[in-house]
């Protein structure tokens, strides 16, 4: 997702290494929105976890994680891929 014209919005709070992960932002509060598989392929692929580590840490450190009101918004599309990736 192409952010360029939301550059000069300082209060846009991203998750660091998921910037593959963006879907979408939520223009009334200027929140991102991100897909929850991708994240949790990132973490696979680029942190070479297992798909349970992966899964288990998404939902406690990265999704658990709140940051003020501008948290993100994580988007639980994983039941489009995996049974598995329920929470």
């Amino acid at each position: 997702m192409n952010l360029s014209q939301y550059t000069d919005i300082e209060e846009i709070l991203k998750a660091d290494g998921f910037d593959d992960a963006i879907i979408g932002i939520d223009e009334s509060s200027y929140r991102l929105i991100y897909s929850v598989s991708k994240c949790i392929m990132i973490l696979i692929n680029d942190q070479e976890m297992t798909e349970d580590d992966a899964i288990e840490y998404f939902w406690y450190n990265v999704a658990g994680s709140y940051v003020g009101e501008k948290t993100p918004i994580w988007c639980n599309d994983t039941s489009l891929h995996q049974d598995k990736l329920y929470r």
